[in-house]
């Protein structure tokens, strides 16, 4: 499973080149954040693991008033960010690890978001510790993250096809699975100084494919992000066409008017500042 160093490196640099796609298969959990957003009242905003921008462009787009920045280890992904924000004088982008970042002078956000961006840290307890102590007095936390593998057929099916399945991580593990379990994820964060916490099921749809072909379109995603990916690049180049073509059939089972996706489950998470 994918770590911090990845983000840095290869899985970042991917994720930049894909933005569209990978904003895209997230856009139900965009929304809902963003409608969950409208609970707390705050002037600054921190958006943690930003990837390439598209949460923080959509609050700093709805919210002109409020000053925006997010961070992220990917120097591609805050490069990506960065173009895409140059319109908006109130979004900013910071490259820089959330668990050890520092915010700038006269920044003490009120608000805390991530759009799955808080499942890779190496010590979690000492990550939310060092965003609380950033954070603003009272400041509220609101993220989302997925829940087990056994819920997210958009790992689990993909993952079947290959020739050999990779085996679940340790729980724990950082990567997309890290905070499946609610009691742990309660624990971190109640040791990294937060309280009120709050965790809530979301399922929704990761959209993969669309367009003119959409089943030929989510091919091209599943050979080009995430784990998949990495494993169909190492096949010989006749299992390799295989696979692609039990992936054409996965998505093709799973095109509805126009549109391949497949479900998947995750958190939707709230806290306070202790």
């Amino acid at each position: 499973m994918m770590d911090k160093s990845e983000w840095q490196t290869s899985a970042g640099d991917t994720w930049a080149a894909e933005w569209r796609r990978t904003d895209r298969s997230f856009i139900a959990v965009t929304d809902k954040l963003i409608e969950r957003t409208r609970s707390f009242n705050f002037s600054q905003l921190l958006d943690i693991g930003c990837g390439a921008g598209e949460l923080s462009l959509a609050l700093g787009r709805g919210r002109p008033e409020v000053r925006v920045l997010g961070v992220d280890v990917s120097p591609a992904l805050v490069t990506a960010a960065r173009s895409r924000a140059v319109n908006l004088a109130n979004v900013d982008f910071d490259l820089h690890d959330a668990a050890t970042w520092a915010p700038p002078a006269g920044f003490a956000p009120q608000l805390l978001v991530s759009r799955h961006g808080v499942m890779f840290f190496d010590d979690p307890p000492a990550a939310f510790a060092n965003l609380a102590r950033a954070a603003d007095a009272g400041a509220n936390l609101l993220f989302s993250c997925f829940r087990s593998p056994a819920e997210n057929p958009f790992f689990t099916d993909v993952a079947r096809l290959l020739p050999q399945a990779p085996p679940p991580p340790p729980p724990g593990t950082p990567g997309p699975f890290a905070f499946a379990d609610k009691d742990r994820m309660t624990s971190i964060l109640t040791a990294g100084g937060w309280e009120s916490i709050a965790i809530d099921p979301f399922d929704f749809a990761m959209v993969t494919g669309a367009g003119p072909d959409p089943v030929e379109d989510a091919v091209g995603y599943f050979s080009t992000i995430g784990p998949a990916a990495t494993a169909a690049r190492a096949m010989e180049e006749s299992d390799r066409e295989r696979f692609l073509d039990r992936i054409r059939d996965l998505a093709s089972r799973n095109c509805r008017e126009g549109i391949v996706s497949l479900p998947a489950a995750g958190w939707i998470v709230t806290a306070r500042r202790a």
